[in-house]
């Protein structure tokens, strides 16, 4: 497929010198545009001139979640208010919500890099896309319709939720991609296997997103839909949203778009530089948004970067899939202890499926946890003792404390049409 929203750049010479040219720009732009950064700057000794190689950017101030809350209700705005054409929030778990402004070439911008992402998962002119994300302030809806029409494909916003109108459009409309979150996905192949329609859709392509997933997740979904693909799509509200990064068909990590923004990989306790290949935590600069551009924004979310060309031949770099975020990180024992690890550790276990969740608790002063999972559809409970016990000696060698696992009828937990709760601290 010959690429209409590719790299504006060939090589790493060329993105190197553009990223320095358009971080220059975003500096000087939140200087002149925004009374919060033009005192931050100011604080820390450092202005637009200050800038004059990429090393540059470790000189500039962290940006934070409260820093967004605090400018509530146009944070970090650096254009007249005039300029701004649409506004999306966060869900607002905690305190005021997020909202972030768009300048109308903000909203050209984020079109353009997520019509990359269709672009690389190989949709375009003729394929049917079911968007069953959230509509309304949330980005999730406006980004993959806007992405998908770009690209030249045919949008089916349906929306979440709604399972009989869901099912009706994937077979009467024929959609061959659906865009989803994790959670979805599994929901809407589960109800398609029980209810015998896998013969009657075609879904071609799921891409998902918003919430970790895990390996064995990702395949049973796949597996349902007979599905040839199932791709991750990354992205955050206060960067645009979704959109800004994909696996392409090899699966080896999430290309991101270096030229609309710079990632750094930190250690969460001392914002320094991780080792290549460590997990740190994502700190974003952007390079190109008007609006509300981000100075060493953090994400929370930890990952880490993957060093090396993509067999595919993209220019742009990769990363890991998020393992989680900073504030998730369970406590247990005094070890520190990330979902995604639970994640791999249930996917290297046969027998289980991909449904599971942790619970907390204190005992007489002693902290316990207990992984409830699902038995595999096919698995025998005959079976459930030494998956059981080789889970538990899993985990005892990988994470150094104990845990309990329980293993539960498949189907047993909840599921959920949106984002899935995975762990329930009672401590």
């Amino acid at each position: 497929m010959s690429s209409r929203f590719g790299a504006l750049f060939g090589d790493m010479g060329q993105m190197q010198a553009y990223q320095l040219a358009q971080l220059q720009w975003t500096v000087g732009h939140a200087y002149q545009g925004s009374p919060f950064y033009r005192e931050r700057l100011a604080a820390a000794g450092v202005g637009p001139s200050d800038i004059r190689s990429l090393d540059d950017l470790r000189r500039l101030p962290f940006t934070t979640a409260d820093d967004l809350r605090q400018g509530y209700p146009l944070p970090l705005l650096s254009v007249p208010t005039e300029r701004v054409v649409r506004i999306h929030s966060s869900s607002g778990t905690t305190g005021k919500r997020k909202i972030l402004g768009y300048t109308a070439q903000d909203i050209a911008d984020w079109t353009h890099f997520f019509a990359r992402c269709y672009e690389m998962a190989g949709v375009g002119p003729g394929d049917r896309v079911q968007i069953a994300v959230g509509y309304g302030l949330w980005t999730a809806g406006a980004g993959f319709q806007s992405g998908c029409e770009a690209a030249g494909a045919m949008a089916i916003p349906v929306g979440p939720g709604n399972m009989e109108m869901q099912l009706a459009f994937l077979e009467d409309l024929h959609s061959n991609v659906l865009c989803c979150t994790a959670s979805m996905g599994l929901l809407l192949a589960e109800e398609i296997h029980r209810r015998g329609m896998t013969g009657r859709i075609h879904i071609r392509s799921v891409i998902q997103g918003s919430e970790r997933c895990s390996e064995a997740m990702r395949t049973r979904i796949q597996e349902l839909l007979g599905a040839e693909h199932v791709y991750d799509i990354t992205g955050l509200t206060e960067l645009y949203g979704p959109g800004t990064g994909l696996d392409c068909r090899y699966h080896q990590g999430i290309h991101y778009w270096s030229d609309y923004y710079l990632l750094e990989f930190l250690d969460p306790e001392t914002l320094q530089p991780v080792a290549e290949g460590e997990i740190g935590e994502m700190v974003v600069t952007t390079l190109r948004k008007e609006a509300a551009p981000l100075l060493r924004y953090r994400t929370r979310d930890l990952c880490r970067a993957i060093p090396g060309p993509c067999a595919c031949g993209s220019v742009f770099p990769r990363h890991d899939r998020i393992q989680g975020r900073s504030d998730d990180m369970i406590i247990y024992r005094a070890v520190n202890i990330y979902p995604g690890q639970i994640d791999e550790m249930l996917s290297q276990s046969p027998g289980v499926s991909s449904e599971y969740r942790v619970v907390l608790e204190r005992h007489d002063g002693l902290d316990q946890m207990t992984i409830e999972v699902e038995r595999d559809p096919a698995g025998d409970a005959a079976d459930d003792g030494r998956i059981q016990r080789e889970f538990e000696q899993l985990f005892k060698r990988q994470v150094m404390v104990s845990a309990k696992l329980t293993v539960c009828d498949y189907g047993t937990l909840p599921r959920t049409e949106r984002k899935s709760k995975r762990i329930f601290d009672n401590r």
